[in-house]
């Protein structure tokens, strides 16, 4: 038997890669669609923890066009995202039982989290800072909303 090279699964996920740098794009015009920045951050964790390389792989080129469409420092998501999934998560997962709660915590994590880190590397290379805006807040709110449907 021959295998299809052009692996339906596959070419889906790359279309998922698309459609989100077209999605980033626009949401950097129209400040009303949020940057799905925390969506990215659950499914950087359930990449790690089911072993899924070429969808892990795919996410952190969406966390580079991220980072790079937003002006933040390169790699900063992903060392955040990997530091937070090994070390806070499984903490917040064991001491928390309930499921809403624990789908806040990625939200939440993702988004202040993330502020205070890049925060911490404004003030090491002497870059300007991030500044804190009310759209963080309603990013955090319709973003929880699509965490919880995942």
């Amino acid at each position: 038997m021959q295998r299809n090279i052009s692996d339906k699964k596959t070419l889906k996920q790359i279309g998922y890669l698309f459609a989100f740098i077209l999605y980033e794009s626009l949401s950097s015009i129209y400040l009303f669609l949020p940057p799905l920045f925390s969506v990215l951050f659950f499914l950087y964790v359930s990449a790690l923890k089911q072993h899924k390389n070429f969808t892990l792989f795919l996410i952190i080129l969406a966390l580079l066009f991220f980072e790079a469409d937003k002006g933040y420092t390169a790699f900063s998501s992903i060392l955040y995202f990997t530091l937070i999934a090994k070390f806070v998560m499984p903490k917040v997962v064991q001491n928390f039982g309930c499921s809403g709660c624990i789908r806040f915590s990625y939200v939440f994590f993702a988004y202040i989290g993330f502020y205070f880190v890049s925060l911490f590397l404004a003030n090491i290379f002497m870059a300007q800072p991030p500044e804190f805006s009310y759209y963080i807040i309603y990013y955090i709110v319709v973003e929880f909303f699509f965490v919880s449907l995942l």
